[in-house]
C-alpha cells in the first residue's frame, strides 16, 4: 500500500520501521528548533504535528524561517541545505510547508548523506 503523494504527486513507498525512527527524530529535533526559534510564544507543542503548518499555523515570518535555516544547519551541517530546498519550492508552496515536508525532506537528506 502506497501512503499519500508527496512532492510534485509522486507516490512514496511506507516507510521502514527505521525510517519511522528517524523521521520521528527529526520531529523531535525540529520542534525543539522551533522552541528555540519562537520561545514560548504561541507555540503549543502538543498542537504540532506533522501537518502544522509553519506560515499559517505558526506564524512564521521569513526572518524566523532564515533562523531555523542557522538551526538546521548548526545540527546536520552540509547534509541538509534548508536554504536550496525553499529556492527550490514555488511561493505557494513555501507558504504551505507543513514539518512534515521538512521532517521527510531533512530525513531524505540524512538517508543521501548516510548520517543515518
Amino acid at each position: 500500500m502506497n501512503s499519500a503523494p508527496v512532492n510534485g504527486g509522486q507516490p512514496t513507498t511506507p516507510a521502514t520501521a527505521h525510517e519511522e525512527e528517524v523521521e520521528q527524530e527529526v520531529f523531535d529535533e525540529i520542534v525543539g528548533m522551533l522552541h528555540a526559534v519562537l520561545g514560548d510564544y504561541g507555540l503549543d507543542e502538543a498542537g504540532i504535528t506533522m501537518d502544522t503548518r509553519f506560515h499559517e499555523d505558526l506564524d512564521l515570518e521569513s526572518i524566523d524561517l532564515v533562523t531555523l535555516g542557522g538551526h538546521l544547519e548548526a545540527r546536520y551541517g552540509d547534509a541538509v541545505n534548508f536554504a536550496e530546498y525553499l529556492a527550490g519550492l514555488g511561493l505557494e508552496q513555501i507558504i504551505t510547508l507543513t514539518i512534515g515536508r521538512l521532517v521527510e525532506h531533512v530525513a531524505a537528506c540524512l538517508r543521501d548523506s548516510g548520517e543515518h
